[in-house]
């Protein structure tokens, strides 16, 4: 048995709960990283034998566009999946579902899932520091269960996960990256955009309509020359706070 970890982390924090799940078997693994540019659109095919770990953060309630379309890419073939989706404190409302679905249409068999909490990209007061002691206990124990599961040959080839259709309508928060005077054009920003949206001969600037806003390219500069205007994501802080507050846990779906 392969096991393949498929995942869009931006920032690294959805890797981070791939990573403990991922900790638990001993096998050789392979990586498909869903948050690497990638405009020759390679197609994979994997098989029935193989186990995979596919894991998104939630963006406005649903899988990011660019993960849905490489995921399209990804032929299962009958391969066993533990879906994540990892959101930042709020709700995963259809991301789910979404996620289930695009999978069964690649002929992956759904077998488990998880909405898993982390620290939020933007606004990391919200679920900071986690996934913490906790989480690593609980998300550990459950990949335990799925892996005795796999060597018994009981794991399910479908589950329930919430969500509804007509998914809910992807949302977005109207920001642009700004770029100060720290910025050196050494290009490493535009080398590791998912979406192409920073040119490497002008990486001081940011396509606005190719950004998803991911954070990546502010998380990696080495000059802290990229940021969101402070001042519009400390009101969206305050407007938002409500729908953040608390310890929201994580749910599991076996």
């Amino acid at each position: 048995m392969k096991i393949f970890e498929i995942v869009f982390s931006a920032t690294g924090r959805t890797q981070k709960v791939v990573d403990i799940i991922s900790s638990v078997f001993t096998e050789e693994k392979y990586k498909i990283d869903l948050s690497k540019y990638n405009p020759e659109n390679k197609i994979y095919n994997l098989s029935k034998n193989d186990f995979c770990i596919v894991a998104v953060p939630v963006y406005g309630g649903r899988v990011p566009t660019p993960a849905a379309n490489r995921l399209r890419n990804i032929n299962g073939n009958g391969a066993k999946a533990l879906l994540i989706a990892v959101y930042g404190n709020r709700a995963i409302d259809d991301c789910l579902l979404e996620l289930k679905n695009i999978l069964i249409e690649q002929g992956f068999q759904c077998s488990a899932a998880i909405s898993a909490v982390a620290e939020h990209s933007m606004m990391p007061q919200f679920a900071h520091n986690r996934p913490d002691d906790k989480d690593v206990e609980i998300l550990k124990k459950f990949a335990m269960q799925i892996k005795e599961k796999l060597e018994n040959n009981t794991l399910s080839e479908s589950i329930e996960v919430p969500g509804k259709e007509p998914y809910v309508k992807a949302s977005s928060m109207p920001l642009k990256i700004k770029v100060n005077k720290n910025c050196i054009k050494c290009g490493k920003c535009a080398r590791r955009c998912p979406v192409g949206a920073i040119p490497l001969d002008n990486p001081h600037t940011t396509d606005s309509k190719k950004c998803i806003t991911c954070m990546r390219c502010i998380d990696e500069c080495p000059q802290n020359a990229r940021s969101l205007p402070p001042a519009v994501m400390s009101a969206v802080s305050i407007a938002m706070k409500s729908k953040f507050e608390g310890r929201k846990e994580n749910v599991l779906y076996l």
